[in-house]
């Protein structure tokens, strides 16, 4: 069982939460090869995916899991968002997070912002890559 509230970046987990991510990774890349590819592990639940950079295969990536998964997925646009009015990440955090979601997948530019922005919502953050800090494909 995986015990934190987010995933932030891989530093500070212990082997046996890196095993547990990878061997849950593992049985749905499996399922990625069946027919039928749908499982309900998230039924009932709302992913908000928060993309602040443009990013077409880590953000399909999410939206695709999260649906594959069960969950009602939203994506974010930042470009007809507030922030092209000047909204700062923590008020528009504060605002998705006034909606109940269960899981903020968040990418930013600036390295730490997804970490500030976990400590002001109440559900879980997946950081989807922020800056030079925490990045998929670094």
């Amino acid at each position: 069982m995986f015990a934190h509230r987010h995933l932030l970046g891989i530093q500070g987990l212990d082997r046996a939460a890196i095993e547990t991510v990878l061997d849950l990774a593992e049985t749905y890349v499996a399922m990625n090869r069946r027919a039928e590819k749908h499982s309900r592990v998230l039924a009932g639940l709302t992913q908000i995916n928060m993309f602040f950079e443009a990013s077409t295969r880590t953000q399909a990536s999410f939206e695709l899991a999260g649906k594959r998964l069960g969950a009602n997925v939203m994506n974010m646009s930042v470009a007809s968002s507030s922030v092209k009015k000047g909204e700062t990440l923590i008020d528009t955090a504060m605002t998705l997070n006034a909606m109940h979601p269960d899981l903020l997948v968040v990418r930013h530019p600036a390295s730490g912002a997804v970490n500030l922005l976990a400590e002001k919502v109440n559900c879980a953050v997946l950081n989807a890559g922020d800056g030079r800090h925490e990045h998929p494909t670094l």
